[in-house]
């Protein structure tokens, strides 16, 4: 399944519960997925830190030499471009790793092969052409826990959030002044254009605290100065390699 319909699912009531990919260490931020979390009603209860190794998968029997393209995701291919660069390979970006490597098996084209991991090559028949094909050995992918409502955990120290500012001289700094002031972690931000004519912006923020640190307060005191401001949830930290 795509993001996308693994966000319907949960949106729809076919499934509890979702993990979705949202940064790799080596290629960055997945935009669509942040575009999917700013456009949907669900909620992060947490996020979990997973290592990614990518292979080069084929049909059994085909060899490098007779690979002419290869599927996968924008993001794996990235993670992979060190090794990418090796060949004159015709890249094809997909929408998901997994689906690459089903429809490679599906479809039965020797000139084609696949990056995903091993397990997609165990499922679907396949066989890894080379192993390992990554640029950097430290290849984790960062993934949010998505419910339909928030959950209570007890212990919190992240919270997920997005905010619009006026279009005026300042406004992003008054926000993180106000975040800076309250001793708040900036770890992530990033901005997002909003359709129109006057280059208006979205923020997408991750924060990090300290029990006893006052998130409450930051938010109230950030919506007067927004022009919007959404929490997308409060969480424990997941442990980073």
């Amino acid at each position: 399944a795509t993001f996308r319909q693994v966000v319907d699912a949960v949106s729809s009531g076919a499934a509890k519960a979702a993990l979705m990919a949202i940064e790799n260490s080596i290629a960055g931020s997945i935009l669509p997925n942040y575009g999917l979390l700013q456009r949907g009603r669900l909620f992060v209860t947490g996020e979990v830190y997973l290592p990614i190794r990518q292979q080069l998968l084929v049909l059994p029997g085909v060899s490098l030499d007779e690979i002419r393209e290869v599927h996968s995701h924008p993001m794996a291919l990235q993670q992979c471009g060190d090794f990418l660069a090796t060949r004159d390979w015709k890249l094809v970006e997909t929408e998901d790793t997994a689906l690459s490597a089903q429809r490679l098996s599906e479809q039965r084209q020797r000139h084609v092969a696949a990056i995903a991991g091993e397990l997609a090559a165990e499922l679907f028949g396949l066989s890894i052409a080379a192993a390992d094909v990554h640029s950097d050995p430290y290849n984790y992918t960062r993934f949010l826990v998505l419910h339909p409502a928030p959950t209570s955990s007890g212990y919190a120290d992240k919270a997920s959030i997005s905010f619009g500012t006026p279009h005026e001289r300042g406004a992003l700094a008054k926000v993180l002044t106000l975040i800076a002031g309250a001793g708040i972690n900036l770890s992530k931000l990033q901005s997002f254009p909003l359709p129109g004519p006057d280059w208006e912006y979205t923020f997408h923020a991750d924060l990090e605290f300290s029990p006893g640190a006052p998130l409450e307060d930051l938010l109230d005191r950030m919506r007067p100065i927004t022009r919007s401001l959404r929490v997308f949830g409060i969480y424990k930290n997941g442990r980073k390699p």
